[in-house]
């Protein structure tokens, strides 16, 4: 796969679709998914953007963006930090104006994220097989206008994450902790049930958009 040249990216695709996840659930938001992804987490259910995608300059981007005329804009993956120049693309969408979020896996550096930029960091669990490539160092650029996201396959990641959000101040560093089921794994119901037991502070996420239009791109 050929790298992007200045000013440009390998994007997979470019949406209009609901957030079906995060603290704007259910809000109108175009998605730009970048191509690319060093990790492989078992439950994935993005493999086709691992590899393709599209050479766009950020100004074809923007006016992508621009055409669905709503102003809430993630920017996802793959892995989006994979390509060094999102980071560029998410000042220029801050810049136009856009609401912007980014949804990360938190294995590659944060610090360089433009301010104006809400992060969704997503800590991989043991139950992903990709544990080892959690960069905690991320959580010293978290803030309270950031977010923390647990993708649940079992008990033992459930329990994991409780000591992870106790171990490093979760709820008191960031504006929301996420828990979702790994939907093939473990049952949301479930999840539920183990979040009223603990009184845990967190937001149950169960991914509206596939509630909506089922497991396929674009959507």
């Amino acid at each position: 796969m050929t790298g992007p040249s200045p000013g440009q990216l390998r994007i997979t695709e470019i949406f209009l679709s609901l957030q079906g996840e995060t603290n704007t659930v259910g809000l109108p938001t175009v998605f730009v998914r970048l191509t690319g992804c060093p990790l492989r987490c078992g439950y994935c259910d993005t493999e086709y953007a691992f590899s393709g995608g599209e050479m766009m300059s950020f100004d074809a981007i923007l006016a992508r963006v621009r055409d669905y005329r709503v102003p809430r804009v993630t920017v996802t993956g793959g892995e989006p930090l994979a390509q060094p120049a999102c980071l560029d693309l998410l000042t220029s969408l801050c810049d136009s104006g856009n609401e912007v979020s980014l949804e990360t896996s938190g294995a590659i550096d944060v610090a360089g994220v433009d301010a104006r930029v809400v992060k969704v960091v997503d800590l991989k669990t043991p139950g992903s097989s990709e544990v080892s490539k959690n960069l905690w160092a991320n959580l010293d650029h978290c803030t309270a206008s950031d977010q923390i996201k647990f993708v649940l396959c079992d008990r033992g990641d459930y329990d994991w994450a409780r000591l992870k959000c106790d171990e490093h101040q979760l709820f008191e560093r960031v504006g929301e902790v996420l828990f979702s089921p790994s939907t093939d794994q473990l049952g949301a119901a479930q999840l539920a049930d183990w979040i009223l037991e603990d009184r845990l502070p967190v937001r149950l996420q169960v991914q509206l958009h596939k509630y909506l239009w089922g497991d396929r791109p674009g959507r």
